[in-house]
């Protein structure tokens, strides 16, 4: 395995892991402490109108995917606080009209797309080197607007009613904060594509949400559990010729199995041995 480490496009891939990690532990933080992970799949399929729009435009999809992808996020959230419909709903109806799109336009535009199905299922081998430069301001987009709105967003997702109470315009942080998680799904679509999206952006915070209650301390050790099986995942499909981006999910799902089966064993143990003390 160390011997490849001296291709460029390995280079890329690990990079562009790394980057996907950092953000996602940020992100998934808060995904899945305002229990959202539903409408983080739904913008990753909206999402998916972006890239048959940049096709059909002749554009970069990635450059054309973030506005479009950003504004979906907003739609979403507009339509779940001030209309009648559900949030269930809204996502639905963006998610069908979304992927609907993507395939219209697609068809549409002359010639072929040669990397769809990258964009559908990932090809983190294919990452070139000008999406590394985007996926780095997108991170650094991200990052500056955690840090400095931490306690806002902190807020909206415990509790939005107390958020109101203390002055805190619950709904525009809300509609902010799923801007970033659609900023985040970007950073994904190379890495493990469209369909994937969803397990990155939740299993590494579930897993790190097992040992924490600090949201600081979670989004650390999320993005570290992510760039740990994200890697290993990259390994894995590396020696077993098999697709990365849905190894490394499988690889992430057994981790969270086999950590959370051990935690609760660990758990009872801890448990019987107190019994029998105190008995």
């Amino acid at each position: 395995m160390i011997e490849i480490l001296k291709y460029q496009f390995v280079q890329n891939a690990i990079y562009s892991l790394l980057l996907a990690s950092l953000a996602c532990g940020i992100v998934g933080s808060f995904v899945v402490v305002k229990r959202i992970s539903y409408i983080a799949g739904g913008i990753a399929h909206i999402s998916f109108g972006g890239i048959g729009l940049g096709y059909f435009l002749g554009m970069d999809p990635i450059l054309v995917t973030i506005p479009f992808s950003a504004g979906s996020a907003v739609g979403i959230g507009l339509l779940n606080r001030f209309t009648r419909l559900g949030e269930d709903i809204a996502i639905g109806i963006l998610w069908a009209m979304g992927m609907a799109a993507g395939v219209l336009l697609i068809y549409l535009t002359p010639g072929y797309a040669p990397d769809l199905f990258g964009y559908l299922f990932g090809n983190v081998l294919a990452v070139p080197p000008s999406d590394l430069w985007v996926m780095f301001a997108l991170d650094f987009a991200i990052i500056l607007s955690v840090a400095a709105f931490f306690e806002y967003f902190k807020s909206v997702s415990f509790d939005e009613t107390f958020a109101n109470v203390r002055g805190i315009n619950a709904t525009a942080f809300y509609l902010f904060l799923l801007v970033l998680v659609a900023l985040s799904v970007i950073l994904l679509i190379k890495t493990i594509g469209v369909i994937l999206v969803i397990a990155y952006l939740t299993i590494p915070a579930a897993i790190g949400r097992q040992f924490t209650h600090s949201l600081t301390r979670l989004m650390a050790l999320s993005a570290a559990i992510g760039a740990l099986f994200g890697l290993a995942g990259f390994a894995v499909s590396y020696f077993f010729d098999l697709p990365t981006g849905a190894t490394i999910v499988i690889v992430m799902g057994a981790g969270f199995v086999a950590i959370s089966a051990l935690r609760r064993f660990a758990m009872r143990v801890a448990t019987a041995k107190t019994d029998q003390e105190a008995g």
